[in-house]
């Protein structure tokens, strides 16, 4: 297995443009112990990257499912970038596991898509709180830095790309009638 042989939180690390970025958190209540230390990681990277802790909106939902609702309302309602939805669900004895990671999964993308802001998807979804552990600080790294990271990454690109296109000149792009 790849994971067992490297910490999955190293990242390329380039210049970033998010001067200014404002950024939500939105952290699940549910395995608080997985969760918090996920989220501080993202909030720790975010902080080293320049993003100022006064830029930071924290929240906390009752669970991994409630995070597309957050992130929604945030997205709306708040001044953000990008928002991060951090949240860990493990493995029972049911097939509750399943509903839950597959419908919060298909949520978060949505509400990215439909609210044209990036949603970053921090969700674990183990096996065993061992592998929730190991990858949120544990022998895995911390997945909230990834997550931060990502957030990051995507303000910068989405910010590029705007630069670009106010920079061109796009007059050869017009059709004259």
């Amino acid at each position: 297995m790849a994971s067992s042989l490297k910490n999955l939180s190293e990242y390329k690390d380039s210049a970033l443009n998010v001067k200014g970025a404002k950024i939500g958190i939105l952290i699940s209540e549910w395995n608080d112990e997985i969760t918090n230390a996920m989220a501080q990681g993202a909030i720790d990277i975010m902080i080293e990257k320049g993003i100022k802790e006064d830029d930071l909106y924290v929240k906390y939902v009752p669970g991994t499912y409630e995070l597309a609702y957050a992130a929604q309302q945030m997205s709306q309602y708040k001044p953000v970038n990008a928002v991060i939805c951090v949240g860990c669900v493990i493995q029972g004895e049911t097939r509750h596991f399943d509903f839950i990671s597959q419908a919060s999964a298909n949520a978060i993308a949505d509400v990215a898509l439909n609210n044209d802001i990036p949603v970053i998807f921090g969700v674990l979804t183990t096996d065993t709180l061992e592998q929730a552990q190991d990858r949120a600080g544990g022998k895995h790294g911390n997945k909230g830095i990834e997550a931060g990271i990502t957030a990051l990454k995507m303000i910068s690109m989405e910010r590029d790309m705007q630069d670009e296109f106010d920079d061109e000149d796009w007059s050869d792009f017009y059709i004259e009638e």
